[in-house]
């Protein structure tokens, strides 16, 4: 019976994974995770992505074994990893999903030069990247036609969970790793936890609570009630594919966005380094005022509660990363890599492409149509989190502050205002 390894890299599930189950019909199967050294000693490994992703592992590898397999997890070089392992295994082709990051293609380039045969799947997102360009050039630079192409284009069958996993002899899995074995630091004390079932049990109750209303809900800071699904999409906990077909249209066109920032990235690998659109501005170097707003300590209490919900949480509302990347970049002025930074040092849903491509959207450095827009704090507040609740719930300072007054406590009576433990704005929007 032949041989093959089934190596998993963002797509830590068994459900709808389609390099899994090709895997898996192609005979003998050793499933391995790869710990790359390349990425634990960079800027990438960060303990709140580290602890989602042991998770994650724990979760595929408990699901491996009730289908009679296992998750072989090493760690070093992802090709050197694979090719001792296809020597000692006698494994004659590597599955794997399709991923086209900078790093992941490098990664691929090396495994094809091993000897086995490379059976390259899709699962990283919706649409694979290269599936849909416009008849005028190799990606599409804007959203809107990407989107019309996005949902004529046929979508790939679901993958059926594999019936078995069948593990040659002699194959040892060894235990996983501890965080405090990895990296440094804790992580947020409200952080998800990782895994396939975990995310599968959000996306129940989510689509049963909130998905319907999710087009009218989804912006509401107080309430809420987005999905909370990206870092297990960011793991490949669940299914981008499944989950496009499974939520309402809204929400897909959300998946859409992150397709098309990945298909951007593809075509512009340096996306998380370079300015896609160069605009030739020249920004600050206040390494005073960046401080403050990575500490949640700006004075403005929108920005300052969406800065302290990703330290708690390792995650930010959708519209809170809005408005704290407006404010930094347009009203500060400081550079968009940044702000990169910072959330990548925080969110467990810190996907390259999509926070790269975002950053750059708000910047008007990357895809927008309206590069010059600029989301004033005050009035985004007043919108979306008209009562102040969701200030209120992560600016403990302000608790006790009633109503939308939270959102301006520098004009609150100077008695009130002196008992507050709160800093004064460092720049007063406009």
């Amino acid at each position: 019976m032949s041989t093959s390894i089934m190596l998993f890299t963002r797509d830590l599930r068994v459900r709808d994974n389609p390099a899994l189950a090709a895997a898996c019909e192609a005979g003998q199967v050793v499933p391995v995770f790869v710990l790359d050294e390349a990425i634990l000693d960079g800027p990438f490994a960060v303990p709140n992505r580290v602890r989602f992703l042991l998770d994650s592992l724990a979760d595929l590898r408990r699901s491996l074994r009730e289908l009679g397999g296992d998750l072989v997890v090493v760690r070093g070089d992802p090709v050197a990893e694979v090719a001792r392992l296809a020597e000692k295994t006698h494994a004659g082709s590597v599955f794997i999903a399709d991923e086209r990051s900078a790093f992941a293609t490098r990664r691929l380039a090396g495994l094809r030069r091993l000897g086995p045969d490379i059976s390259v799947h899709p699962g990283i997102t919706v649409v694979p990247p290269g599936d849909l360009t416009p008849a005028s050039g190799d990606h599409y630079r804007v959203f809107t036609p990407y989107w019309r192409a996005w949902e004529a284009a046929r979508w790939r069958p679901l993958a059926d969970v594999p019936e078995a996993v069948r593990l040659p002899s002699g194959v040892r899995a060894g235990p996983l790793p501890r965080l405090a074995d990895l990296i440094p630091g804790s992580p947020s004390p409200e952080l998800a936890p990782g895994g396939e079932r975990k995310g599968r049990e959000r996306l129940a109750a989510w689509l049963r609570q909130d998905a319907a209303a999710y087009d009218d809900v989804h912006d509401d800071l107080a309430a809420d009630r987005t999905s909370r699904l990206s870092p297990y999409l960011k793991f490949g906990c669940v299914s981008p594919r499944e989950l496009a077909e499974a939520g309402p249209d809204a929400f897909r066109r959300q998946l859409a966005w992150r397709d098309f920032h990945h298909q951007v990235a593809a075509a512009f690998p340096a996306l998380p380094r370079d300015d896609y659109r160069p605009r030739d501005r020249r920004w600050s170097d206040a390494k005073d005022a960046l401080a403050a707003w990575c500490d949640g300590m700006t004075g403005v209490p929108i920005v300052d509660a969406g800065m302290r919900q990703l330290h708690r949480e390792g995650f930010m509302h959708n519209r809170a990363r809005l408005i704290t990347a407006s404010f930094l970049t347009r009203d500060l002025g400081i550079d968009w890599r940044d702000g990169l930074r910072h959330f990548g040092d925080w969110l467990a849903d810190g996907d390259i492409a999509d926070n790269a491509g975002n950053w750059q959207w708000v910047a008007g450095t990357g895809n927008s149509t309206r590069p010059d827009q600029v989301m004033n704090p005050l009035r985004q507040a007043s919108r979306f989190d008209p009562r102040g609740d969701y200030v209120r719930r992560y600016v403990r300072e302000l608790a006790g502050v009633e109503g939308s007054r939270v959102h301006r406590p520098w004009t609150l009576p100077k008695s009130q205002r002196d008992a507050l433990d709160y800093p004064q704005p460092i720049l007063l929007p406009e």
